[in-house]
């Protein structure tokens, strides 16, 4: 994967954005396996992102992190997909983080990444995003702050759906269409029992909610089970 590749994606828009190589503010982030796997560093940042919501309710703040740790790592890696046909190995210990003042938290390669290993493009994302990040993501989660499986499932799918409409709108021309690739992946769990994807025009209905409406002054997302004015006629 080039620069040049990550300077394509990045231009997507925010949440696809990733920088490689050296920086002078390395210190500043952490690989993902520390947020995964470090109490004290996962609790940090979701009680960060409890007090720039507003929210005292810690279940709201860890789920608000996950939806947005879970929509960086699929719009970087469908987007590497639809420009080059190749899969990112976004392993968590080469793939670092750190929070941002606002908005979705900042991502870097100190190293190039190579192709992920699969002998299908589907198997390849599977085990980038879902295997070697959202499960233990979802594991801590669940661990620490008593998030739903139901809860978890939703935000990835819902967040994968989401990358794939930007992709769709800034990205129309991408040599390897990603809905394909979407749909595929929407057939195996945790992601099937989350919810339903229409493709004509494209949109998704989850079964379940993020808790994003427990927040002050705001509402239900387009996408959500208790969103009845977006629900199915």
């Amino acid at each position: 994967m080039t620069t040049d590749t990550l300077a394509q994606v990045s231009a997507v828009g925010r949440y696809f954005a990733v920088s490689c190589g050296p920086r002078t503010d390395a210190a500043d982030f952490l690989p993902l396996t520390d947020l995964y796997g470090e109490q004290a560093v996962l609790e940090g940042a979701v009680e960060a992102v409890g007090l720039r919501l507003g929210t005292d309710q810690r279940r709201v703040a860890a789920s608000t992190l996950h939806i947005g740790t879970a929509a960086r790592l699929w719009s970087v890696a469908l987007a590497v997909t639809a420009l080059t046909g190749e899969v990112p190995d976004l392993a968590p210990e080469r793939l670092w983080w750190r929070a941002a003042q606002s908005g979705p938290i900042d991502l870097w390669l100190p190293e190039r990444v190579a192709a992920a290993r699969g002998d299908e493009v589907p198997d390849a994302l599977y085990e980038s995003v879902v295997v070697r990040n959202l499960l233990p993501l979802d594991e801590a989660m669940r661990r620490h702050f008593r998030l739903s499986p139901q809860v978890l499932r939703g935000n990835a799918a819902a967040t994968l759906v989401g990358a794939v409409h930007t992709l769709d709108a800034r990205a129309p021309d991408a040599p390897h269409p990603p809905l394909p690739l979407v749909t595929a992946l929407l057939e195996r769990e945790p992601l099937k029992s989350a919810g339903t994807l229409t493709v004509h025009p494209l949109a998704y209905r989850r079964r379940n909610c993020c808790l994003y409406y427990r927040v002050p002054g705001v509402g239900y997302c387009d996408e959500c089970v208790l969103n009845r004015e977006k629900a199915p006629a």
